[in-house]
């Protein structure tokens, strides 16, 4: 199978972490939502969602380096005749992070399973822009590339840009027949802005090749994703989001250009319209009973 666990790809995931809450506040549906408040409450989900979003992208990028030669094939370190992986050929990692991360494996050979160790320690600025501190921990149960492959994502103190980030995030092989797909689960999911605000979520989405199938370059790949979603915030709000149109991801495009969420927050129901798929912007339509505004991602 060709590589095409990009770092790119890891936008495939925008606005789409899919939630399953089991309880919540009995009086939820009666909280009273303004409009400003709901548009407030998208704009800060999605933000929010980007960040989980990232960590998969850490885990599919360490995965594609392993995978792509960070160990074996001539460009390893070796210490008693045991194969051990070089952490500087974490390209694609790196590439997103930049140098000022410590990157650790264990155990440290060609062997799985495998823990990858990200420590970004008491804080450091990344090439992408983002201050991060604490720690994220990425384990392998084999491969990434191997179907049925399960990736798992811990943190530890993690902070992006002084959002507390919590959660584990669980990521599944699910390719067959030279297409690529996956899960994503999340538990115990929660962010927490330094004010106070914030909310918890758990959930599951899908992810599927639908493009590029037969061709050696990744410029050509698209993907398809489907999912659903359930926000709880500690004011009683209650956030559903249901992809009603499967929303379109190209790989040459950091933005998804197609498909349709449907957000209802305590009753008021809103839409993201990402477009028909023709074009590559950031841009996407927010609708609600009494307007619409275009917003970025």
């Amino acid at each position: 199978m060709k590589m095409k666990f990009s770092t790119v790809m890891a936008v495939t995931l925008f606005c789409l972490s899919v939630s399953i809450i089991g309880c919540k506040k009995e009086n939820s549906s009666q909280v009273k939502v303004s409009d400003e408040e709901a548009q407030t409450i998208s704009r800060e989900e999605a933000v929010a969602e980007t960040e989980y979003d990232e960590l998969t992208e850490m885990g599919l990028s360490a995965g594609a380096d392993i995978a792509a030669g960070a160990i074996d094939n001539g460009r390893i370190a070796t210490e008693s005749n045991s194969a051990r992986i070089r952490l500087d050929l974490f390209v694609n990692l790196r590439l997103r992070l930049g140098t000022c991360v410590n990157i650790t494996a264990t155990p440290n050979d060609t062997t799985f399973p495998k823990t990858i160790t990200i420590d970004y320690g008491n804080g450091c600025l990344c090439w992408d822009g983002k201050f991060r501190k604490g720690i994220v921990t990425i384990s392998f149960s084999a491969p990434v590339l191997q179907p049925g492959a399960v990736i798992t994502i811990q943190l530890q103190d993690y902070y992006v840009n002084r959002v507390h980030v919590e959660g584990v995030k669980t990521i599944t092989n699910l390719s067959a027949n030279g297409s690529i797909g996956y899960s994503v689960e999340v538990k115990n999911g929660r962010l927490t802005w330094p004010n106070g605000r914030g909310f918890t979520y758990e959930g599951v989405k899908t992810v599927t090749q639908v493009e590029g199938q037969g061709t050696l370059p990744c410029l050509d790949d698209a993907y398809s994703i489907t999912g659903h979603a359930q926000i709880q915030y500690a004011s009683g709000i209650q956030v559903t989001k249901t992809i009603e149109t499967a929303l379109y991801k190209a790989v040459a495009c950091n933005w998804i250009t197609k498909g349709t969420i449907k957000i209802t927050i305590n009753g008021r129901v809103l839409y993201i319209d990402f477009g028909a798929g023709t074009g590559c912007d950031n841009k996407a339509l927010l609708t609600w009973a009494n307007g619409q505004v275009e917003i970025n991602l």
